[in-house]
């Protein structure tokens, strides 16, 4: 595909999104069959809020994100679908709408903006594509760029950063910290070394590093678990972007350090104004962090919502059972985790139907099993979408006769 930025008025954006996803599908061909990682994945990243992607291993999330940065290893690849990014959007601080102080409006869904017309490419001197500038209006579909030509990789680190699951393997073991939190600078911000470095220091210092000086010359085996973790979040900051993209970040910290880093990323957040993509597992760091919550099941989302909505009011059963496995305080001794029985199925077979339905406890038998349910609005609630056959406007025919009417 040759880059672009896009032109097609069928294809749209939410005004208030800085990445939308629409329709997107990834598969990885495999000498034993083909693996659909995601199959029709849509979703909207709100401006300056926190969007979490919640799901069992295998669900796609990561493979989300790595399309969304266009990093997809080979063989796998996009096959269908559009990423639609509005880079440099304006960022204040404190800009972020959280739930304790953002007001409801109840008047619909996100809106609809015809895409806007175009981001253009700058060359200078040298072989390097800039990103486009700053508060600049064009709409760019990431799936139209080469993923190894100079503009992607002008807008990743610049425009879209992200935080991966591991810092220990995703640091460079024979460079010091310093020294990798500058070349992001040099790449991105000014060519001037003593430059990068002092702010390479001043980025430790901002996310709570003790002596940043010192820090800046440790190599990454020298720092503890949270400690890479922090350089890993200043690193991607470092380009203040417009979107940070967060693997499961802190998997692999114990619990003390894991609410340490949530809070920082909560005062990074509000600090930037930026939108954050938050990638976990966990429900309880869900309703820490996030504003909304897309939730991700064997490659498709089946319930996206507020997070209030998701937590106090459920829609699709495997988000039900997930809230349910949460393990509580109170309950009596000896009562079992509630779990969710069965388990994902083989990535290389093709679930007829809801993919959900063989561990579903819901699941109709003759319209489950055969029917892939498309997802639609909470009847009400707007902003809260369901695929599920529970709910009316599931099936198809639903769906083409509700648009139809939407049309007239």
């Amino acid at each position: 595909m040759s880059e672009a930025t896009i032109s097609n008025p069928s294809t749209r954006m939410a005004a208030d999104a800085v990445v939308s996803v629409r329709d997107l599908q990834v598969e990885f061909p495999t000498q034993i069959g083909v693996v659909r990682a995601l199959n029709g994945v849509t979703f909207d990243v709100p401006r300056g809020r926190v969007l979490g992607i919640v799901g069992e291993s295998g669900s796609g999330k990561s493979v989300t994100a790595r399309a969304i940065l266009r990093i997809i290893e080979r063989p796998g690849r996009i096959v269908n679908g559009d990423i639609l990014f509005r880079p440099g959007v304006e960022r204040k601080g404190g800009g972020r709408a959280t739930r304790r102080n953002r007001g409801r409006t109840g008047t619909g869904g996100p809106k609809e903006a015809a895409p806007e017309a175009g981001a253009t490419e700058e060359t200078g001197t040298g072989t390097v594509t800039k990103a486009p500038a700053e508060n600049s209006r064009g709409v760019v579909d990431l799936t139209s760029l080469d993923p190894t030509g100079d503009r992607i990789r002008a807008i990743r680190g610049q425009e879209i950063s992200m935080i991966f699951q591991e810092p220990m393997t995703s640091l460079n073991p024979v460079y010091t910290v310093g020294d990798q939190i500058a070349e992001a600078i040099l790449l991105h911000q000014t060519p001037d070394r003593n430059e990068a470095n002092k702010r390479a220091v001043e980025m430790l210092r901002r996310v709570g590093m003790p002596n940043p000086e010192r820090i800046a010359k440790s190599y990454p085996h020298q720092l503890s678990g949270g400690m890479r973790q922090r350089a890993m979040i200043a690193m991607a900051l470092s380009c203040t972007p417009t979107l940070l993209i967060a693997d499961e970040p802190t998997t692999a910290l114990d619990v003390t350090t894991e609410a340490q880093i949530l809070e920082l990323m909560r005062e990074l957040q509000d600090e930037y104004g930026m939108s954050i993509m938050f990638i976990t597992h966990s429900m309880g760091v869900v309703a820490q962090l996030c504003d909304e919550v897309v939730v991700m099941y064997l490659g498709r989302v089946v319930e996206r919502a507020p997070v209030d909505d998701i937590f106090h009011d459920p829609k699709h059963p495997y988000t039900v059972s997930l809230l349910r496995s949460i393990p509580r305080i109170g309950v009596n001794r000896g009562t079992p985790l509630e779990v969710i029985k069965g388990s994902v199925p083989d990535p290389y077979s093709t679930v007829p139907g809801c993919p959900f339905h063989p561990r579903c406890p819901s699941a109709m038998k003759g319209l489950c099993d055969t029917v892939l349910p498309v997802e639609a609005p909470v009847e009400g609630k707007p902003d809260h979408n369901v695929r599920c056959h529970l709910y009316p406007g599931s099936t198809p025919a639903e769906a083409a006769s509700a648009s139809a009417a939407a049309g007239k």
